[in-house]
């Protein structure tokens, strides 16, 4: 089981309104529960000091003059030092399309103005603990990479036991799509695609760095991961964010030790394996040949899990049925060249599918796209 972290700084929050009520109503609250706050009345004097002084937290409000909220948000995810503060929203606005925009600028959350006691300090404890844990799941990280930077294979059952530690079918799904990416890797090699790409240790290296594809859910709150019926279209955005939450914690890894190949496919996995061959995936909407071939062979296993695989949410699919949606996927969802070599394993991806059952039945993890 992951380590409860320990946490003893008292958090840095700042707050961005260009009403001074507001920003003196919520200092207050705040400062009543100890932590430092930081007002700002307008969106450049925030990204400034901020800047110099990155905080733990952000509100922002999102009808300023000059500078929206959305904006401002934007403008700071675009900086590398600043994207992964969590920007809550603070609005009179609560209008579910907002609220979307919001998520899609990056934001993590939205509090509703006039405020409630209770419910900012509910959302900004939450937001804090979850970066906490981010933070402690990079140190995490780096401390395995360290101990076994020559060793591959001791990496990654280290990294993946963090994954496992929210759900135990998690390991089942690693387990399976290793070996599907493996496999497709092997036909495509040996039907010689992707020459100068897709090598021998192309082959070894994704086998090795598969189970790292949905390590960004360790992010991701239980009530929203766990959920038993369909997510809402704000939680679903809260969903998306995994992705660049997994490929940013092994950023941080990278940063130190560019040269680790199985740190930088790794990456690509986390990032990239639910973007589409026709464009419409996130969080990029990378096209065709834009998407890392890696993230293409993974985005092929990852659905046919999901497929095939009882979910709260969702009954199995037959093996018919199974292979009939994702043959339809070829050409918009996947690769057509990766889709040929999953034809040609297909035999082969049901015995394993056969051979490592699924052993619980409630609350797992949502695995896939369908």
């Amino acid at each position: 089981m992951l380590q409860e972290p320990t946490f003893t700084r008292i958090s840095n929050i700042m707050i961005v309104d260009d009403q001074p009520a507001n920003l003196k109503v919520l200092s207050e609250i705040l400062k009543g529960m100890g932590y430092k706050v930081r007002p700002a009345l307008n969106g450049k004097t925030a990204i400034n000091a901020a800047e110099h002084d990155p905080p733990d937290l952000i509100l922002l409000d999102i009808m300023m003059p000059e500078m929206d909220g959305f904006e401002v948000c934007g403008k700071l995810k675009e900086n590398a030092t600043l994207r992964h503060i969590p920007v809550i929203f603070i609005s009179a606005l609560d209008d579910i399309h907002d609220k979307i925009k919001g998520f899609q600028a990056g934001g993590v959350d939205y509090i509703t103005k006039p405020f409630q006691t209770e419910e900012v300090l509910a959302r900004v404890n939450t937001h804090l603990r979850l970066e906490q844990y981010t933070h402690h799941l990079e140190e995490l990280v780096d401390e395995k990479v360290k101990e076994i930077y020559n060793s591959q294979m001791a990496t990654i059952l280290a990294v993946s036991k963090l994954a496992e530690s929210r759900d135990d079918v998690t390991g089942q799904h690693i387990e399976r799509t290793q070996k599907y990416c493996k496999l497709m890797a092997q036909q495509l090699f040996e039907a010689r695609r992707f020459q100068g790409e897709l090598t021998e240790g192309f082959i070894d290296s994704i086998f090795h760095a598969s189970p790292l594809h949905d390590i960004g859910k360790v992010g991701i709150a239980d009530n929203i991961l766990l959920k038993p019926g369909k997510l809402t279209e704000a939680e679903f955005e809260i969903m998306k964010t995994h992705v660049l939450i997994g490929a940013n914690t092994l950023e941080t890894v990278q940063s130190r030790y560019p040269q680790n190949v199985f740190v930088s496919m790794g990456i690509d996995l986390a990032r990239s394996h639910h973007e589409r061959w026709d464009g419409c995936g996130y969080p990029e909407g990378l096209k065709g040949k834009e998407i890392p071939l890696s993230a293409r062979i993974m985005a092929v296993a990852d659905v046919y899990d999901a497929l095939r695989c009882k979910r709260p949410y969702k009954e199995v699919l037959p093996r018919e049925k199974a292979m009939e949606l994702m043959l339809e996927s070829t050409g918009t969802h996947f690769d057509p060249d990766v889709m040929e070599a999953f034809k040609a394993c297909e035999e082969e991806f049901d015995r394993i599918h056969q051979s490592i059952s699924e052993s619980h039945s409630a609350f797992h993890p949502r695995f896939g796209s369908y």
